[in-house]
């Protein structure tokens, strides 16, 4: 039986592939493990990452483009494929993008440590808040 791209597939189950199989083979050896699975994690976590950070804006492209000035030439790279990733050339990378349903900017940030993400996240908190205020000051 032909095998799909990125299915496991087991011998002693028929040839055929199940998601729940692997799924309990991947339980059945955690269960067999000493450490718990955040130990266990630990070994495979190589970046830092802020979690999904909402900001309400009115003119998101505004807020875009303002973060994208004040990283200036710290820019390595940019791909406009889901919003706008950032990578910054030295492992870090941010990505910022529109909300299709609400007034809202979504970051999210990882790097190498906890202080490069806070640093990137306030960097990008600080433009998007002025231009959140400049807006506000416009409309009134």
């Amino acid at each position: 039986m032909a095998s799909t791209p990125r299915t496991i597939t087991f011998r002693d189950f028929w040839g055929a592939d199940s998601g729940m199989l692997a799924a309990l083979h991947v339980l059945a050896a955690l269960g067999e493990q000493e450490r718990p699975l955040s130990d266990l994690m630990a070994d495979y976590q190589r970046y830092e990452a802020s979690g999904e950070i909402n900001f309400t804006v009115l003119d998101a492209e505004a807020c875009v483009d303002a973060v994208l000035k004040a990283f200036g030439t710290r820019i390595h790279s940019i791909d406009h494929l889901d919003g706008v990733t950032v990578d910054l050339g030295d492992g870090s990378w941010f990505n910022l993008r529109m909300s299709n349903t609400e007034p809202l900017l979504r970051l999210n940030v990882e790097a190498r440590s906890t202080e490069e993400v806070d640093e990137i996240v306030g960097l990008v908190s600080q433009q998007v808040q002025a231009q959140v205020s400049s807006d506000t000051e416009v409309s009134m």
